[in-house]
């Protein structure tokens, strides 16, 4: 018998949870405008505020939260109408960010190299936070690339220096969301669809409307554009299945697939940070990135090379570069992440596979 797909690109997207497809089902039938005034309206409306309600108690968050139809909608929100005079953004945040604040200062990661922890430069957000003007500092929760955690401190470094200057702290948290615990952070970005959501449902979590410039609209006047309600409603579902510890592997299992990995090639990422979301680079000891992909799809494994957004490109991954990754490591390296849907048995599977291309 042919063996099904293995898909292990969940940073990417993850598959849509049946709660979510249901719910979105649902939402379908309630086709207004929840901005209109009449029944149909209201009645979509009070679906969209009970959604509300439900993902700010799923991510535990008692700020606000504004809709939006993806992650780099909510980038461009945070990083253009905050109320700030400029923006500071780590060098290894998605292209996204770098799209919507193409004039940030970028803080650089320290040069003891991603095996080593892979640490924001300290001294360089510490002058940057000394130039004149109240800053927005943007550092990513879970690099989508190699996973690295840069919130793993219950109360890390940057932080504490961002809020003693009064400054805005911005968390990507796309790759977190629905799984772990959202960091403390001012501006917080998450997207259904990378835990078990649809595409075209986002939010921007806002701890106090005062820091953004409303533009009106729809969304209290903090979004142009009618919300997608079934999407939404999608949303709101997936963040309720619960977070990683409701997935099929275990951490054990995670962590015994690195050791497997280990045993043929190099992890690129430093494993007890990766074990927390399920995303590892992995460098093969020969063969390039874009002919592991190639292998591997055609045995029937779904994997990248890095962001969705850059992968396609032959150039040696910003991210990678910015960690100290060596050339070529960096161009043997490809990205493996799990997601709700995986087993312990496709990752036993993959690490088989993995280990049999020559």
């Amino acid at each position: 018998m042919t063996r099904s797909r293995i898909y292990l690109d969940h940073a990417a997207t993850s598959p849509l949870r049946p709660e979510a497809k249901a719910a979105m089902e649902e939402g379908f039938a309630i086709w207004a405008n929840p901005s209109s005034p009449h029944a149909e309206g209201r009645k979509a409306k009070q679906a969209l505020e009970d959604a509300r309600a439900r993902v700010k108690a799923a991510l535990k968050w008692d700020g606000e939260v504004i809709f939006t139809s993806g992650a780099s909608e909510a980038l461009w929100i945070a990083l253009n109408r905050a109320k700030v005079d400029r923006r500071i953004v780590s060098a290894v945040e998605h292209d996204a960010v770098f799209r919507a604040a193409p004039d940030a200062e970028v803080l650089p990661i320290d040069n003891r190299g991603l095996l080593q922890g892979g640490e924001l430069d300290y001294d360089a957000l510490e002058r940057f936070l000394s130039h004149q003007g109240r800053a927005l500092v943007s550092v990513q929760h879970i690099n989508p690339e190699v996973g690295l955690n840069f919130y793993w401190l219950k109360e890390d470094k940057f932080q504490t220096m961002v809020a003693e200057v009064n400054a805005l702290l911005l968390a990507d948290c796309t790759q977190s969301a629905g799984k772990i615990d959202l960091p403390k952070a001012d501006l917080i970005v998450i997207s259904a669809h990378k835990f078990g959501g649809p595409i075209g449902a986002a939010a921007l979590l806002v701890r106090d409307f005062s820091v953004l410039e409303p533009v009106g609209g729809h969304e209290r006047g903090y979004r142009q554009g009618t919300e997608n309600l079934p999407a939404i409603l999608g949303m709101a579902a997936a963040l309720q299945c619960g977070g990683i510890e409701e997935w099929s592997t275990t951490r054990e299992d995670r962590r015994e697939f690195e050791k497997a990995i280990q045993q043929t090639g190099q992890l690129v990422s430093p494993g007890a940070f990766c074990g927390t979301t399920g995303i590892i680079a992995v460098a093969h000891p020969t063969m390039s990135a874009q002919a592991q992909l190639i292998r591997l799809d055609a045995m029937g494994f779904a994997v990248s090379a890095g962001s969705a957004c850059s992968s396609g490109t032959l150039k040696k991954s910003r991210v990678l570069d910015a960690f100290g990754v060596p050339d070529d490591v960096a161009a043997r390296t490809i990205r493996v992440s799990m997601g709700w849907s995986t087993t312990p048995e496709e990752l036993g599977a993959f690490a088989e596979a993995w280990a049999s291309l020559k």
